[in-house]
Formats: structure tokens, sequence, C-alpha cells
């Protein structure tokens, strides 16, 4: 997934600087690979798709915990994915300001298996609230091709591995997924990803008004309009990207 014609970023909308964004990232797969690649590097031209705009990804708080690697995160524009840091950004008058989070977290980094398309996102609702309280407008994204970079050994529920890694995530906030891929000299087993395209769809912004306490009702309609246009989204460029017809995305 190194060379630029492996990763590709494509927009279906222009996002105006004068407003602050959340992107919804979906799905994680094994190492967030699309993400990392499109958001805090300009390898795929993000500065060049939406002038104007700053990324900032959201990763886990325990990673900033870690000597020398924090620094390096930092670097590359990753922010602690904690409500205050990014309440700071999207607080901030001006607008350009994206934050992007992907939804599905540690546990969905479990079920990142090569053709499938679960999203964990039917009960995710603390992104929709964020952005309703700060009046940020939401952006689905879909990235093809993400759940393919690796291989997992196979963990379905019920069996002691999965037992295992969902035990430890519960305990640490992140999950473990065994996963292998290739070498750097050879093809057959590694932990660099295969060489398979990953192209990442940035959808349409979905305007939100700023609620500060919104209901339980009005994040409810929210969700549900956030999730029928990452579906369409999907269903949209599927075709294009070697999805079947009748695959479809799974709301977990």
């Amino acid at each position: 997934c190194r060379d630029d014609h492996h990763k590709a970023l494509m927009k279906t909308a222009d996002l105006d600087p004068r407003h602050n964004y959340v992107l919804g990232f979906h799905p994680h797969g094994v190492l967030v690979v699309g993400a990392f690649a499109n958001f805090c590097t300009n390898t795929t031209g993000f500065t060049q798709l939406f002038p104007g705009i700053t990324s900032y990804l959201l990763m886990l708080p325990l990673w900033f915990r870690a000597p020398f690697f924090r620094d390096y995160i930092m670097c590359a524009g990753l922010i602690p994915s904690d409500k205050e840091s990014a309440s700071y950004l999207l607080s901030r008058q001006g607008g350009g300001n994206a934050v992007v989070i992907a939804v599905g977290g540690a546990r969905e980094a479990l079920d990142a298996h090569p053709g499938t398309y679960n999203v964990i996102l039917a009960e995710k609702k603390g992104f929709i609230k964020l952005a309703m309280e700060h009046g940020a407008h939401l952006v689905p994204v879909f990235s093809f091709g993400e759940n393919e970079v690796y291989d997992q050994f196979e963990n379905p529920r019920g069996t002691w591995l999965r037992w295992i890694q969902d035990h430890l995530q519960s305990i640490m906030g992140i999950s473990l997924p065994l996963f292998h891929a290739r070498g750097v000299f050879q093809y057959s087993f590694g932990l660099m990803p295969y060489r398979k395209p990953i192209n990442t769809i940035v959808g349409r912004p979905i305007r939100v008004e700023k609620i500060e306490k919104p209901t339980a009702e009005e994040l409810d309609v929210l969700h549900q309009l956030y999730m029928d246009e990452l579906n369409n989204l999907f269903e949209e460029h599927k075709g294009n990207y070697g999805v079947d017809k009748d695959t479809h995305l799974n709301f977990v």
C-alpha cells in the first residue's frame, strides 16, 4: 500500500472552510491504514482536494503515553480520542477544522477480514452528539479495500481467541487482532500490508444545526440520517471497486 497508485482519496462534494466538520471513517480495518495515509499525510492530496481544511485523526489516549511514539504521532496530526481534544478543535471560530473518527474503533478491528463489510455503527452515537453540540457538519467516509490489506487469524465469536481479544479490549481499551500479510522481500508472510489498493471516498456533508443539549429523539434522527448517507455512499461507489452488486453494508 506504499505506492501512490495503491491508495487514492476522492471527494463527492466540496467542504466549505468556513465550517468545522466531523468525518466518520469506515471501516476501521486492522490498522486504519487509509485514515492515516489520507488524513495524516498529504500523500493523496487532501489539502488540494479540500483547500482551507486541516484534518486531525483521533487515536486512543493510551498511545499518547508512550515516549517518542507520542511525538511521532502528534507530528502527524493525531490527537487523543477524548471529548476535550475534539471539542477544542470543533469550538474554534472561523472553521476549517476536520476531526476524523474511526467510529467502529478497536472492536471493529477484530472483524476486519478480507471480503467483509461489517460496520459497527448501530449504537454509536457519541460522535453524532459531538457534532450537534458544536454545530459541526457530519461527513461519512468509506474506505474501499481497508479490510483487504491484512489477513487476520479466524476469530469468530464463541472461540477462545475471540474471548481473549474481547476481554483484553474491555480491560485495556485497545484490541489485539492477530494479523499477517507479506514481508519486505517476500510475499508469503510478514507484517507489511499487501500491495492492494485502498480507495477512500469522502461523502457529501450533512448540515448540522448547533444544539448544545440535544434530546434523544434529535440524536436518533441525525444518527439515522448519517447511516442512510453512509449506506448511499457505499452503494453508489461499490461497483467501481469490485464489490458485488448483491453485497451490502452490515450495520452492527
